[in-house]
């Protein structure tokens, strides 16, 4: 009898879980549903703020992920299509320095130090987003990350206010296996917490 009563309880939590993820995913998509465009296809008109979310960085170098939303954030300005980079992640010794990585990173690249307003502790997307709104005046904003992560991002940042433009950085150089984790990362966890902390704003 315990041994059934845990069976369907074990069975109940996996359906839990199933409905929590399908929900979250559908607001991601709803969030970004004719609000997403690769780098190559940013309209006219479109915001001139990009926020670059802070990734991993180590040994003052960007990791893979973050180095190709920087060249994306790069493009973007040499092609005049932005005039001002908002760099947003934990700038903390021990996680990398991430916007000071960032800020170089830009700088090499032709991005002048007057175009890049740094916020060294946007520690999360939600983070990042409500920071945007509220610490550097934005209300309007490119935001860009890679294909995964897109959907959350735009939709914590129209939580806040933000009226919000995803663009697509591409991650070929990224492993197999790192895309896995992220994927499995954003659907069981990340996107469910967005989920819940944008439904939260929308009450408050």
């Amino acid at each position: 009898m315990r041994r059934r009563r845990l069976g369907l309880l074990a069975l109940w939590a996996i359906v839990a879980v199933e409905v929590v993820v399908i929900v979250s995913s559908a607001w991601s998509l709803i969030a970004a549903r004719g609000r997403v465009v690769d780098a190559t296809d940013v309209p006219s008109g479109a915001p001139t703020t990009l926020i670059v979310l802070g990734a991993k960085a180590a040994d003052d170098e960007p990791g893979v992920y973050l180095r190709n939303r920087l060249d994306v954030a790069a493009d973007l300005y040499r092609d005049g299509r932005v005039d001002r980079i908002l760099n947003s992640g934990n700038d903390h010794d021990d996680a990398g320095n991430e916007v000071r990585v960032m800020r170089a990173y830009l700088e090499a690249r032709g991005v002048p130090e007057s175009a890049i307003i740094d916020d060294p502790i946007g520690m999360n997307t939600a983070a990042t987003c409500r920071r945007a709104a509220t610490e550097y005046g934005v209300d309007r904003a490119l935001i860009v990350t890679q294909n995964f992560h897109i959907g959350r991002a735009v939709g914590l940042c129209d939580a806040e206010g933000i009226d919000a433009v995803g663009v697509i950085a591409p991650c070929d150089d990224c492993s197999a296996l790192s895309l896995v984790r992220n994927y499995l990362r954003e659907a069981l966890a990340s996107r469910p917490r967005a989920m819940l902390g944008a439904f939260r704003l929308g009450l408050a």
